[in-house]
């Protein structure tokens, strides 16, 4: 950016500044150029761009009133969908940091994100939480810069249709759903909002020509109900994006044959939930794996106050990479189990599993054994309809993977223990 001053003055920027002259007003600008286009849609109600923008200005108004100032943090509650994108909005048109409030926290989480306060950075445009599978959750403050160049590299890896109908099903206030909201605000594009996942109404939405979704975002577990719940060859659908864990090889080979388009996506929160799509890196997004097979990431997606003194994001994710150079996603580093001396991937042994025709939902963790140090311990759930016995999983491993990590005992649950964004809670399991 070039700028002009008198003869014998100076212009001196502060960071703040300089971000928000480069930041484009991106629901103004989305206001201007598609004013009558859907900007979000849910079961009750739907708004224009026109809609959504003014609104977002009254409740800009409404906040500034209160004394909320650029920079300052904003709680918001996730008690009404389109009231959250409004207040979203609002404090993006303000320069404020929105937090999205997870309705299901305790009283002591809430507090900690409710307590209206100034971010340390001053661009940060939201704050959010770590799901908290292996650590205590952490803030995570990410920028309008992040934001942008997530949603650009995002367009790159997935195309962008001009009437791009994104179906979101994943939490708002978790980085997978927020992401839709603020990527389709920047394209200009619509939302189509959903309380919660169900299946039977999600493959209703996807087989319907005249709704034309597009996109939708879905975890592993989601697309495995969609199938069962008999999606087939929805008709306008061009990307299923698939992520929140490893994804099993068995459910891929499930969709291509359903005909449903998926792009198996790895991220995390602190790169705006999408480093790679298809095994490819973002734009701007650069990826190593360190010596123990950690994946490491950097560029212009990462919140800056995630990256290690080597300038690295230390993801805590485990990777490969294919002879063509696309990286794939083996399992945590916590969840490696070490079985008589042998390292074990969970997620190795969960795909092999899912590969039994009973089996729809598999969990495998170490557990404390005097004799193996961990013994590999698998928690399935069976198909409705099936059935199978703890030997004949076992046996059907044993085909399949080396001796040391067939489980030496299987239980069976009705469900499997996740985050709202689908990720598995293993310490549950232990």
């Amino acid at each position: 950016m070039s700028s002009y001053s008198p003869a014998g003055s100076q212009l001196t920027l502060t960071r703040r500044e300089t971000t928000l002259l480069a930041m484009q007003p991106w629901l103004t600008r989305a206001a201007a150029m598609h004013p009558q286009r859907v900007a979000l849609e849910t079961e009750e109600r739907s708004l224009t761009y026109t809609e959504l923008h003014a609104h977002a200005e009254d409740e800009a108004q409404a906040l500034r009133e209160l004394g909320v100032r650029p920079g300052q943090r904003v709680p918001l509650e996730l008690d009404d969908r389109v009231g959250f994108a409004v207040r979203l909005h609002a404090c993006l048109l303000i320069g404020a940091a929105a937090v999205p409030i997870d309705p299901r926290l305790g009283g002591e989480e809430r507090a900690v994100r409710s307590t209206a306060g100034w971010a340390g950075r001053e661009d940060a445009a939201t704050v959010m939480y770590t799901s908290g599978t292996t650590a205590a959750p952490k803030a995570v403050e990410l920028t309008y810069g992040n934001w942008l160049a997530n949603a650009l590299g995002s367009a790159v890896a997935l195309g962008l249709d001009p009437d791009e109908t994104w179906l979101c099903p994943l939490p708002l206030a978790h980085v997978g759903g927020l992401s839709i909201l603020i990527r389709s605000a920047i394209y200009g594009t619509t939302v189509v909002l959903r309380a919660r996942f169900d299946a039977v109404d999600v493959a209703a939405a996807l087989h319907d020509p005249r709704r034309r979704i597009t996109l939708v975002s879905l975890v592993p577990a989601m697309l495995s109900r969609l199938l069962d719940a008999g999606l087939r060859h929805p008709p306008t659908l061009r990307w299923a994006l698939l992520g929140g864990g490893p994804i099993p090889t068995p459910l891929l080979e499930r969709a291509r044959q359903a005909g449903i388009p998926v792009a198996p996506t790895y991220g995390t929160t602190e790169a705006c939930s999408q480093i790679a799509t298809h095994g490819w890196p973002l734009p701007g997004v650069e990826v190593e794996l360190a010596d123990d097979a950690e994946v490491l990431v950097r560029g212009a997606t990462v919140a800056p106050g995630t990256l290690a003194p080597d300038g690295w994001l230390h993801t805590g994710d485990l990777g490969s990479f294919d002879a063509d150079g696309r990286l794939t996603i083996t399992g945590r580093k916590s969840d490696t189990i070490v079985s008589g001396g042998e390292n074990v991937a969970p997620a190795e042994v969960e795909e092999v599993l899912l590969g039994h025709r009973a089996v729809v939902d598999a969990a495998v963790f170490g557990r404390s054994d005097p004799e193996w140090g961990e013994a590999v311990v698998a928690v399935v759930v069976l198909r409705a309809g099936t059935a199978a016995t703890a030997e004949e999983l076992r046996a059907y491993c044993a085909q399949r993977l080396a001796a040391f990590k067939v489980p030496k005992a299987v239980g069976f649950a009705a469900s499997l223990p996740r985050t709202a964004s689908g990720k598995l809670l293993r310490g549950e399991l232990r």
